[in-house]
């Protein structure tokens, strides 16, 4: 028992000191707390405006790509409908010269053929005026 009573009395005598040291915060503590709350906010501060800029930045970059690639777009369609078209007239261009080309000499042969048939009918009125059987002939055909 007295072993027990020393021991106690020992374990007493050394955590006294302890516990009369810790005096709760002192003036130097609360200090230091403050100091380091000052710096949180400031950081939180200065995340939430880097945040802010980089979505700015970033929004503002995706609308002029946006803008940029309508615009290119915009522009190969321009080159693509002013090729189709262009084309197309040319095409419709060449047909034409070609039916002209290819028509002309059909209404060349045609005029040849009717200054010879002209021709033709002159050599028979002129021929009717002597014989007149061939005259009776080309009365009844309206000649």
């Amino acid at each position: 028992m007295k072993k027990d009573f020393v021991i106690i009395v020992l374990f007493f005598v050394l955590l006294l000191p302890q516990y009369a040291r810790c005096e709760g915060f002192a003036q130097e503590d609360r200090d230091r707390m403050i100091r380091l709350e000052v710096k949180v906010e400031e950081g939180q501060k200065n995340l939430q405006k880097q945040m802010d800029e980089l979505k700015y930045v970033t929004t503002k970059d995706l609308k002029d790509s946006l803008v940029k690639q309508i615009d290119d777009l915009k522009v190969f369609m321009l080159w693509g409908f002013g090729i189709l078209f262009g084309g197309m007239g040319i095409l419709m261009g060449f047909v034409i010269w070609d039916r002209r080309t290819a028509v002309e000499p059909v209404v060349r042969k045609s005029r040849e053929i009717e200054e010879k048939g002209e021709k033709v009918v002159k050599v028979l009125k002129e021929y009717s005026k002597i014989e007149p059987k061939l005259a009776d002939i080309l009365k009844a055909l309206n000649l």
